[in-house]
């Protein structure tokens, strides 16, 4: 007898990065040289102090269930730390401690989403949001993210797309994977067209909000008090504190929803584990330093990424404002993203992902990652020079 699945699953989708990290791996072990610019986690260690407090919480004994919402202590640390980063009051109450980013995105899109419904989102953006809006039963609707505004929405563009049928939409700056940041009149103008759509609530999604460059300021939604009483924030560890692995992240919620995103929780997870979670609190409450110099390590790296780019044939690089990501515009390779993601890590042993794994707007680019050294760095932007110059009619070189 045959399995059978609900309908639904044909709708989820899959992030593409563990794909070809995978392909990768398998390349290696086969003993293929591979520069890994494609996955999205900073090269860096956790630093020392986050780990020892882990550590110590396990040995005071720190092994059994937590709140499901989160202790206390570190509930209290997140509304310090977003005190003294953005100058805004949020109560311990509102905060929602999980298992990651991707946790949030899940709760509020399954909250919001159902036939009928629309949710907007960044297009090309993560693609777990286009994912589980599908899997919702919500009817996505792409938010186009185009190269000639450095990748940042318009909001008039934004506006015009909602419709009585928006329920949710999501925005993210500085952003995946264009590192693209939203100044702050475009979200000024975002949020005051918003006054005019009560009924539509609003996703933030901030994880790399402690990663600008060139003295671009973070433009958080939860500054904006008419936003309130309708915006979820998305943030956590795993960007800033290189904290990938340690699975936590943490939410803010409308105090008129928080229960059923706590409820969600108790059914999906029922709580983030406890070490890791005084381990947070030593993330937040402890020296800055580790994450501030890795910020400057990927500012260095952006410069010699973006540089390079700019000189392979066929292809041009806007400067990313955050993140650690470049989107190049490869269009005058004469290749599709995909096939070239695919001869750069098959023939030059370069792992990149292709434009359109973040939706159908991404075709045309691809995204790398500059989490790893400027000589790695520098090495693959030869081998893929080289395997262009091969490819390209005669040889075709830019000036």
């Amino acid at each position: 007898m045959s399995l059978s699945l609900a309908a639904r699953m044909n709708a989820l989708g899959t992030e593409t990065a563990f794909e070809v990290l995978a392909r990768a791996k398998a390349l290696e072990a086969k003993g293929k040289s591979i520069i890994n610019l494609g996955i999205g986690q900073p090269d860096f260690r956790t630093p020392e102090h986050i780990v020892e407090a882990a550590i110590k919480a396990l040995r005071d004994g720190h092994h059994g269930y937590t709140p499901a919402n989160g202790i206390l202590p570190l509930r209290e640390a997140v509304a310090k730390d977003l005190h003294r980063r953005l100058k805004v009051e949020v109560s311990p109450d509102r905060v929602l401690i999980v298992p990651g980013g991707k946790v949030t995105m899940f709760f509020a899109i399954i909250m919001f989403g159902e036939p009928g419904a629309e949710i907007i989102y960044p297009n090309p953006g993560f693609p777990i949001y286009e994912s589980v809006i599908k899997f919702s039963g919500a009817t996505p609707v792409p938010m186009p993210l185009k190269e000639a505004k450095g990748f940042a929405f318009d909001a008039d563009e934004v506006l015009s797309l909602i419709t009585p049928r928006t329920r949710l939409l999501i925005v993210n700056s500085p952003a995946n994977p264009t590192g693209g940041t939203v100044p702050r009149a475009e979200f000024d103008k975002l949020v005051k067209g918003l006054e005019r759509h009560p009924q539509v609530a609003v996703m933030s999604d901030e994880i790399y909000g402690q990663m600008l460059y060139d003295g671009r300021e973070h433009v958080s939604l939860l500054t904006y008090p008419s936003l309130r009483d309708r915006l979820i924030l998305l943030d956590g560890w795993s960007k800033t504190y290189a904290m990938t692995g340690w699975r936590l992240g943490y939410s803010v919620w409308p105090e008129k929803i928080y229960a059923q995103a706590e409820r969600l929780a108790i059914n999906c997870h029922s709580c983030v584990n406890a070490s890791a979670q005084f381990a947070g609190i030593a993330a937040l409450e402890g020296p800055q330093d580790s994450a501030h110099k890795m910020v400057e390590a990927f500012a260095a790296r952006r410069k010699v990424i973006v540089r390079a780019l700019n000189q392979l044939p066929g292809v041009t690089c806007v400067e990313p404002g955050g993140a650690f990501y470049a989107f190049p515009n490869v269009g005058g390779t004469g290749l599709s993203s995909r096939d070239l993601q695919d001869a750069m890590l098959n023939e030059a042993g370069v792992a990149a992902l292709s434009g359109t794994a973040f939706g159908a707007f991404g075709e045309g680019y691809l995204r790398f990652s500059y989490a790893n050294s400027v000589e790695n760095i520098e090495e693959a932007m030869r081998r893929i020079g080289k395997l262009l110059v091969d490819r390209l009619p005669n040889g075709q070189k830019k000036a």
